[in-house]
Parts: structure tokens; C-alpha cells; sequence
């Protein structure tokens, strides 16, 4: 069994740019258009795909991204250049400490810092 993740967007182009740029890979259209599918190394085999849909964004989401990084305020900035907000201040919690962001089109996701071990 594979395991692909699917996220709904309105501008396929720009909302791929964001992503791949996020995860340091390059997309593949699957159907012009319409799909991009995206393999981060990070993300050990899975799939991370792109559709587009005509409706907007309505609620949270009910599944979300977590990326885990070395350096979370490095990379808050980096994603924050790239198109995405903050949905929330620094979080530190848990023995971590992380931001819920967004996408540019509104999806969240996390930004916590990877932990050792």
C-alpha cells in the first residue's frame, strides 16, 4: 500500500511554487493542470499532491503538514518570504516549540523544532 497526501488548492501554479520551494523539491503535473504531485526526500516515499479545485477554502483543516526543522525561526522567515503567514505566535509546549502557519492560499500547517534523538 502507498500513501499519497492530497491538497486541495485554487492556483495550482502559485500553491505548487509555495510547496516545492517549502520542501526543497520539484513538481511533476500527474494531469495538467488539474494535479502536481511532489516527492520531498523528507517525506521517505510518500506523496505530497497538489489539486486543484474551484472552491475556496472554508475551514480549518482537519489533517495538517508538520515540518520539523533545526531551526525555526530561520525557517519561519524562509516561509514567510516565500508567501506563507503566521497563524499563530510561537508556541512552546511539550519540551518544543513550534508556529501554526499557512499557506499561501490558507492551508495550515506547523513549523516545530525537529528534536534530537
Amino acid at each position: 500500500m502507498k500513501i499519497e497526501l492530497t491538497l486541495d488548492c485554487n492556483d495550482l501554479a502559485s500553491v505548487s511554487r509555495f510547496w516545492e520551494q517549502a520542501l526543497g523539491c520539484e513538481g511533476q503535473p500527474i494531469v495538467p493542470g488539474q494535479y502536481v504531485s511532489l516527492t520531498p526526500p523528507a517525506l521517505n516515499g510518500l506523496t505530497f499532491t497538489l489539486q486543484s479545485v474551484p472552491e475556496p477554502k472554508a475551514v480549518k483543516n482537519r489533517m495538517h503538514l508538520d515540518l520539523l526543522v533545526a531551526d525555526l525561526e530561520v525557517e519561519a522567515a524562509n516561509l514567510v518570504s516565500l508567501g506563507a503567514t503566521h497563524v499563530s505566535p510561537r508556541m512552546d509546549d511539550y519540551g518544543t516549540s513550534w508556529y501554526v502557519m499557512a499557506d499561501p492560499e490558507g492551508n495550515e500547517f506547523c513549523l516545530a523544532e525537529e528534536q534530537a534523538g
